[in-house]
């Protein structure tokens, strides 16, 4: 019965329809893997076909896999015996991963869909969705294999996706080794005295809780990270071992005899170095700790998170304890993150309490705002530079779409004549399709990224009209901020900190909030705002530690 037709009941039938997967890989490297791109290739194909039930596709027993072709041309086997059982009414769909799968040439995927339109054969492209059941889905296709980088996309995209499903199989798929193993044949083998500093490190957070100790620890028995061999072959020593190296360990699934990918584990054929009872026990302590968690609220609780750094260079991360267990107050300041992973041999400089250095930063800003003029200044620069910058992405979003068509036109012509010309004009067509293709790619992004940043460029200037209003009435304002409002403005005012606690100096940078403005001008002679803003000694005060 054919489509349209009805059953007894007057229940309109679909005839089901034959399915054929085709699946291609360029080279026979890796083929010989328990699970390969071809397979990758195939189990996508079957997901999209069970999805199908509705239009009664049935997937045929035969497979059609060629391991080690190009697609350059048309001369595999497999697809031979493709093409010869479509044009014996044996298949009716053909199903392929991406469109490259069945040609990577034009001329030949043109002649191809002619073969398949006269069998009255459908392709479809699982990952694209596209399908040539319709003429949009056909002429997208056709401009779709122009692309110049459409090939370097595909590459990505099959690595990622073998990646993918090789992770979710619990196999290495290569990369770093972590220490306790080694790569044998494609598989983590445990290295036994690695293995011993592991289960060391597991035990040791369990009982104490504290990484940095157990990186001291480690350091103090001598016993270095892991030594490692580049892809050059150059030998790379183990390092000293510091509070994030530690971390790393036991973050790390894989010891639990786990395969981690994007956020999920998965059954790992390797053999565990620890239980995964402990792991998982490590883990909870991490989260009540705060080590385990991937970030935190920015409450505006340290003003000056990202901003302030220690004169030994590394940033300076605010903290809080109390002095009581259980006690009601909470005393901030901020330590440098060096002293923060080695100890006192990392940096010599103390803890500063982080209501003082806040305070003096605040103090600085009500100085150099008291008068009005830096408000002022801000609010001009910044106008100026946000009608520029509109006027050139408005004339630029106009002119894109027109040349986007001159392009797509001139594609469409050159489509409609390839079948048409002789061999060596077909290959001039194809390099002028190419160039084409690659040209309305970069205009179609571009046009992408306008459309982005004119719908972006509101917010902005409605920021900093915020920002100049408030630095405006600074004096009266701060006091009645609320805590995230604090935090938005010293962000969007300070530049930097750099605390010189054993010179017992504060340096603070302003940021230059019309810089872009003043780069695009040629003749303008006007200093630089970023330059310190005060390098004073510090207040007294800021010689106590918490």
């Amino acid at each position: 019965m054919k489509n349209g037709q009805v059953n007894t009941a007057g229940v309109p039938t679909v005839e089901p329809k034959r399915v054929a997967i085709y699946t291609r890989k360029s080279t026979d490297k890796g083929l010989e893997r328990d699970f390969n791109s071809l397979d990758a290739q195939r189990e996508a194909c079957e997901q999209y076909i069970k999805i199908q039930a509705h239009l009664c596709w049935e997937l045929t027993d035969v497979r059609y896999d060629d391991g080690g072709f190009t697609g350059a041309n048309i001369d595999r086997p497999a697809f031979a015996r493709l093409l010869a059982d479509i044009e014996a009414g044996r298949i009716d769909v053909v199903v392929v991963y991406k469109v490259d799968r069945l040609s990577r040439s034009l001329l030949d995927f043109a002649k191809v869909m002619d073969r398949f339109n006269q069998a009255g054969a459908a392709f479809v492209s699982v990952t694209q969705n596209f399908s040539t059941a319709d003429a949009m889905g056909r002429l997208t296709l056709n401009v779709l294999m122009s692309f110049a980088e459409f090939e370097r996309e595909m590459i990505s995209e099959r690595t990622r996706d073998k990646i993918a499903g090789s992770r979710r199989r619990g196999k290495w798929t290569g990369g770093a080794v972590p220490i306790g193993y080694e790569a044998q044949d494609k598989k983590l083998v445990i290295v036994e005295h690695e293995a011993h500093v592991v289960r060391d490190i597991f035990e040791r957070y369990l009982d104490r809780q504290s990484a940095l100790e157990i990186a001291q620890h480690l350091n103090e028995t001598h016993q270095l990270t892991k030594q490692r061999t580049t892809s050059r072959g150059r030998i790379r020593q183990g390092r000293d071992w510091t509070k994030d190296t530690v971390l790393r360990i036991l973050k790390n699934a894989v010891y639990a005899g786990f395969m981690p990918y994007r956020g999920e584990v998965y059954e790992g054929e390797h053999e565990a170095i620890i239980g995964a009872a402990t792991f998982h026990r490590v883990a909870v302590y991490l989260k009540k700790y705060g080590a385990g968690r991937t970030g935190k609220p920015r409450s505006g609780e340290y003003l000056l998170s990202g901003r302030l750094f220690c004169v030994c260079g590394y940033a300076m991360t605010g903290k809080g304890t109390r002095k009581k267990k259980g006690g009601a107050k909470k005393y901030r300041y901020y330590q440098c993150v060096m002293k923060d992973k080695l100890g006192r041999r990392g940096c010599e400089s103390r803890p500063l309490p982080a209501g003082a250095i806040e305070g003096f930063v605040v103090a600085r800003i009500r100085d150099v705002t008291a008068d009005g003029s830096v408000a002022e200044e801000v609010a001009r620069r910044m106008d100026g530079y946000f009608a520029k910058k509109r006027k050139a992405l408005d004339d630029e979003h106009k002119e894109l779409p027109k040349k986007i068509a001159e392009l797509s036109a001139e594609i469409r012509k050159l489509i409609d004549t390839i079948i048409k010309v002789n061999e060596s004009a077909r290959r001039q067509i194809e390099t002028r399709i190419d160039e084409l293709g690659h040209a309305m790619g970069k205009h179609e992004l571009r046009l992408v990224e306008v459309e982005r940043t004119l719908t972006g460029l509101d917010d902005l200037q409605s920021e900093g009209r915020w920002v100049s209003g408030a630095l405006k009435t600074f004096d009266t304002v701060w006091d009645v901020m609320s805590p995230g409002n604090r935090l938005r403005l010293i962000e969007a005012v300070v530049k930097k900190v750099v605390v010189n606690e054993p010179e017992n100096q504060v340096t603070v940078l302003l940021n230059d909030l019309g810089a872009t403005e003043r780069e695009e001008e040629e003749d303008d002679d006007e200093p630089a705002t970023d330059e310190p803003l005060a390098t004073v000694p510090e207040p007294a005060a800021m010689e106590a530690s918490p």
